[in-house]
């Protein structure tokens, strides 16, 4: 179970994923600097958008979860190479294959 608070952080464009726990916490600390043991999600896809990794430190050591598609590729987005935040919500629906970046936006009314 993920706590509330928990984000996730998207690599943007594709990674190698023959990175293991070491290479990839170097990559967030190194790269988009933030901290790998703050408990959040880290997330890469590889160059086919057949498979992602989950980097996260949970309590006394890493975690790494893999997803593979067999068949059809993630929704990746193709923006520059940054990281960005997304909901736990949004990843959910990454994980689920549906593309984040033309899902409704919450809409914010001013009384």
């Amino acid at each position: 179970m993920v706590p509330g608070h928990t984000r996730a952080y998207l690599c943007l464009g594709s990674t190698d994923l023959r990175k293991s726990i070491s290479g990839l916490s170097i990559m967030v600390e190194d790269c988009f600097e933030l901290d790998p043991f703050s408990g959040h999600l880290f997330v890469f896809c590889n160059r086919r958008r057949n498979i992602f990794k989950i980097l996260y430190w949970d309590k006394n050591g890493f975690c790494l979860w893999q997803q593979r598609l067999e068949k059809d590729r993630f929704k990746w987005p193709e923006n520059e190479e940054e990281v960005f935040s997304i909901s736990r919500k949004e990843l959910g629906w990454l994980i689920a294959g549906l593309d984040i970046t033309t899902a409704h936006h919450r809409l914010k009314y001013e009384t």
